[in-house]
């Protein structure tokens, strides 16, 4: 009887183990997805393919003539008639393979995740509770699919720009897909046995902080604040900058002002830094196992590598690799915060 129990167990903790690594896998693409994302924003080729077609659109043109009718739709584009009016068509070509990738990537992802998902249901190895994340974990994959485009269609009218709230919503909506599958990828393969000793209220809060650094950095992307103010830690001179309030009401500055989104961009970004470093140095007194301090210099080590990526960024005035760069770093460093936060932190 002892030897049918622990053979159960150890089946199910190899399925267990399997599951973890293809939410992981589902996490690497997903990576690769919001950088090449970056990528694409940095190359303004976001806006070249002007139609959404899930099904019919995985094909990239074919011949000479599917290139010119897809060249024309682009031509009839605000993008086009304000910033690139008289592009060739060899030009266009380079800022469509950017935008096509994206949407091809994304499309994959999607059967990355659903296909084994699939076949994990169909063989009975999923438990009733985790059916329920996981479904929730698609059905907002399916919702950020439709917000790419939703914030494609904001940069078709008038103002050849995506709105940068959308553009934000969209980050926003990929990173918690990014979050909740590491969560569960972490909780399957390196279960971890919650204990009066260990309490996550420090490294919850540096999450939240994580967290809204990316959102602000958003808007920074949107409406292309990196473009202005270039140097480190000054702005223009100051450090703290003049026209921060412009904006009538106030609370418009910080989503709509370039100069506000990029001063609170800065401060909560070196808060972030200050926090990890303080609770470095808090825990390092403290008893931890190989994985907790593993996880702890990951995170200031990420943190230290995202602050510099993000001052040479803004030095350098915002090159498409340091950028792109940039945005994985903070997936990256969001990544090491939750392990942390799976680890635990312990109690003094």
């Amino acid at each position: 009887m002892a030897s049918t129990i622990d053979a159960g167990a150890t089946a199910s903790r190899v399925r267990e183990r399997a599951m973890g690594a293809w939410l992981l896998a589902c996490c690497g693409v997903l990576l690769a997805l919001v950088m090449l994302g970056g990528a694409t924003r940095l190359t303004e080729s976001g806006l070249s393919i002007v139609d959404w077609r899930p099904v019919t659109g995985v094909l990239p043109p074919l011949d000479a003539q599917a290139w010119q009718a897809e060249f024309d739709r682009y031509r009839d584009s605000p993008q086009y008639a304000t910033v690139n009016r008289g592009m060739a068509l060899s030009e266009f070509k380079l800022i469509f393979w950017y935008e096509y990738a994206h949407r091809l990537l994304a499309r994959l992802l999607g059967l990355v995740f659903a296909l084994p998902l699939l076949w994990f249901w169909w063989r009975g190895w999923i438990a009733p509770p985790l059916r329920w994340k996981l479904l929730g974990v698609l059905a907002l994959g399916a919702v950020q699919g439709y917000m790419g485009w939703y914030m494609v269609k904001s940069g078709l009218v008038d103002i050849p720009r995506v709105s940068q709230y959308r553009l934000a919503a969209h980050l926003s909506l990929a990173l918690l897909v990014y979050a909740a599958m590491l969560w569960l990828a972490l909780q399957l393969r390196w279960p971890v046995a919650d204990s009066g000793r260990r309490r996550r209220g420090s490294v919850a809060a540096l999450l939240v902080l994580v967290g809204a650094t990316i959102v602000i950095g958003a808007f920074v992307a949107g409406l292309r604040a990196g473009l202005g103010y270039n140097t480190f830690p000054l702005m223009a001179g100051q450090w703290v900058p003049d026209g921060l309030l412009a904006l009538k009401p106030a609370w418009r500055n910080l989503f709509e002002n370039p100069t506000t989104v990029q001063f609170t961009h800065r401060c909560l970004a070196l808060t972030t830094l200050a926090l990890i470093v303080l609770l470095w140095l808090r825990m390092l007194r403290a008893g931890l196992d190989r994985g907790q301090r593993l996880a702890l210099h990951a995170v200031l080590a990420m943190g230290l590598v995202q602050v510099g990526l993000g001052i040479a960024t803004l030095l350098w005035r915002v090159p498409v690799l340091l950028g792109t760069l940039h945005q994985g770093g903070a997936v990256l460093l969001l990544s090491a915060v939750l392990v942390l936060a799976h680890r635990g932190v312990p109690a003094r």
